[in-house]
């Protein structure tokens, strides 16, 4: 949980009914830095990927209430990622339209990181914002992430993309 403007920022696991969250979040507009939308069929799977248990899990982002009511305001997640020799977490969110530009992604990045840090697994979270998506690049920044430089990443699988490589050391503050 992290607070935004007064309100909870909550991660609720992904469910069997959060179809929905996908189809919204498939439009041209969401997805002009991922490659451009998917077939109906994609979203198909990656709903059946996001409800099957594995490494790593996918969470709706929901702004609690005063009357403890929630708006579902976009998704996040971490899975496993291989990254130059090892496997780290990687994460990537959305934030639907009306909810952009009140931080509610950088809350809901910072409690995300609260999570894997607990899950544990492996050391370091990563994200991989395209370098001129200034607003990924600005969660990343706000967020806890440190820059750790440019790197060369394909996404969708076959599109090339030059990222940032943004990194969380989930030892770090852990006393052993």
């Amino acid at each position: 949980m992290e607070l935004n403007g007064g309100r909870r920022v909550l991660l609720v696991p992904w469910a069997g009914g959060d179809m929905w969250l996908l189809r919204r979040c498939n439009t041209p507009e969401m997805t002009d830095q991922l490659g451009g939308p998917e077939s109906e069929e994609q979203l198909v799977s990656r709903h059946r990927r996001y409800c099957e248990p594995a490494a790593g899990r996918m969470y709706r982002i929901v702004l609690d209430g005063d009357d403890g009511d929630g708006e579902t305001v976009g998704s996040i997640g971490y899975w496993e990622h291989e990254w130059q020799g090892g496997t780290v977490w990687e994460t990537g969110w959305a934030v639907l339209p009306e909810y952009q530009g009140r931080g509610l992604a950088v809350s809901a990045a910072r409690a995300l990181i609260g999570v894997v840090r607990e899950a544990g697994g492996h050391p370091t979270l990563h994200a991989f914002p395209k370098v001129d998506h200034s607003a990924s690049n600005g969660v990343c920044r706000k967020a806890g992430f440190t820059l750790r430089g440019q790197a060369d990443f394909e996404y969708p699988k076959g599109n090339p993309i030059r990222s940032n490589d943004w990194y969380v050391d989930l030892r770090a503050g852990l006393s052993g």
